[in-house]
């Protein structure tokens, strides 16, 4: 069975040869430079410049020779967005950090003995937010803009021939979380009871942004590629940042308006939703709007348990992640932990198909190679 037929009889909720495995498809199972360079010392191959899937986050595309070695099933593809678009050529040096600013007005600051980039200035914190004019006026993304999209073909049709599925992703995070980045958290949190009117404008204004993104990219792709990544950070370690009442108010809608166009534009994709946290009460809505993929699992949170997850909801969606926890057991267990945890998180998930199997989410700087290594030997072992 090839990797293509591995993941389309899972997603069609059958059980494939062995548990298909996705290591960096999306910039939500990659890996970090650090701990590719390290995986790569580890293997006895030299370190290897990186190809940037997301700069911001410090993700990489690892080589073919590593995703061949490690028996990967998918490929990813990425678009140029403020996160990969020549990001070191714009770097200031400002002492102890570089500064970089995006095509949305963001400022981020990379520390000199730092892991990642992270948001230090938001476009519209300071503005007047009831002025009536303040969303039209605003400098936005060109966000269909094909330069964005220069190869991606090409590198599709390849990963095609090679028998395997094809992932993208989207212009931007999601329309929670860019309300955020765009006003700021304190403000995007208030916006929609105090400018009720101007906080829906700009959620509508980024969902617009998103259906022109993939209106261009889906021209060049549409025929080629198998999954299509969006999503936004609802769930926390315990509960939600919203409450499930205030996104399926503000946020819900438009999501359903972006996903609605990807599907008319491109039937046949199958459509991935990302969220970290515990996103339980809203899972039955992304199924609503047409989500068919699940991510990450997070496996930690309250209410994602596994087992449970897989019993209430295993005939409706797929579970894309929850391979392995990233937030304890893969950076500090051992060995054996790692192994452990995979072995449970398979048998929670993999039964009767509806499971891919990646990591919790990106795998960190600090994980050891050695564990990495545990994890896919786990994999092996117990994911036939």
């Amino acid at each position: 069975m090839d990797s293509r037929e591995r993941i389309l009889k899972s997603i069609n909720h059958e059980e494939p040869d062995r548990v298909p495995f996705d290591l960096a498809g999306s910039t939500w199972t990659g890996i970090t430079n650090s701990a590719y360079q390290n995986l790569r010392k580890h293997l006895g191959l030299n370190p290897a410049e990186p190809e940037w899937s997301d700069v911001i986050q410090q993700i990489v595309v690892p080589s073919e020779e590593i995703l061949t070695q490690l028996n990967v099933d998918t490929r990813g593809i990425f678009p140029l967005t403020s996160h990969n678009w020549d990001v070191y050529s714009k770097l200031k040096d400002v002492g102890n950090y570089f500064e970089y600013s995006d095509e949305w007005g963001f400022t981020h600051h990379f520390p000199k003995d730092g892991y990642w980039f992270s948001l230090v200035k938001h476009s519209m914190d300071k503005v007047d937010f009831d002025n009536e004019g303040v969303i039209e006026d605003f400098p936005w993304p060109d966000a269909g803009n094909k330069q964005r999209f220069a190869g991606m073909r090409e590198k599709a049709i390849q990963f095609r021939n090679q028998d395997k599925i094809v992932m993208t992703k989207g212009l931007c995070a999601g329309l929670f979380e860019m309300h955020q980045r765009v006003r700021g958290m304190e403000n995007a949190m208030l916006d929609p009871f105090l400018f009720p009117v101007n906080s829906d404008k700009l959620v509508g204004k980024l969902a617009n942004l998103k259906i022109e993104f993939w209106d261009s990219l889906l021209d060049e792709i549409g025929d080629v590629v198998d999954i299509v990544g969006e999503g936004d950070d609802y769930g926390t370690q315990q509960s939600q940042l919203i409450a499930p009442d205030q996104f399926r108010e503000y946020y819900k809608p438009h999501f359903m308006r972006v996903l609605k166009f990807i599907k008319q534009k491109a039937p046949n994709v199958k459509l991935l939703f990302h969220s970290c946290g515990n996103v339980r009460p809203i899972i039955p809505d992304l199924i609503e709007i047409g989500v068919d993929l699940l991510n990450p699992v997070h496996i930690t949170a309250t209410g994602m348990e596994p087992v449970q997850l897989k019993k209430d909801f295993g005939k409706d969606v797929i579970f894309w992640g929850g391979g392995v926890d990233t937030q304890h057991v893969l950076p500090s267990g051992t060995p054996q932990q790692v192994k452990d945890d995979v072995r449970r998180n398979i048998e929670a998930l993999a039964p009767g198909g509806g499971f891919v199997f990646a990591t919790v989410h990106n795998i960190q700087a600090e994980v050891p190679a050695h564990n990495i290594v545990a994890m896919i030997e786990a994999l092996r072992e117990f994911g036939n």
